[in-house]
């Protein structure tokens, strides 16, 4: 029930923060302790948040410009894991 809500009422950034962290908690991270051990393309993940490849692919890149993630090819690294659950929560 808890994920139908989150991506059927919560706004774009706060499924896409959803998503990461849910990415996290199901593949866990490297040894680095902040990459996702899990490679995505920009379309699934855009599928599993329930939006637009072209929002996805915006979305990452504010998140990476306000220094909450970092994107190298088809991986994400956490970089401020605090702030994302906070755009989770909010929505």
């Amino acid at each position: 029930d808890s994920r139908f809500v989150t991506l059927t009422q919560k706004h774009i950034r706060g499924r896409l923060a959803e998503t990461i962290l849910a990415l996290k908690a199901n593949y866990g991270i490297e040894n680095d302790g902040k990459t996702l051990n899990v490679i995505m393309n920009r379309y699934d993940l855009a599928s599993l948040s329930n939006m637009s490849t072209s929002n996805a692919i915006r979305t990452l890149s504010s998140f990476a410009t306000e220094g909450l993630i970092e994107i190298s090819g088809r991986k994400i690294k956490i970089l401020n894991e605090e702030e994302l659950a906070k755009i989770s929560r909010l929505g």
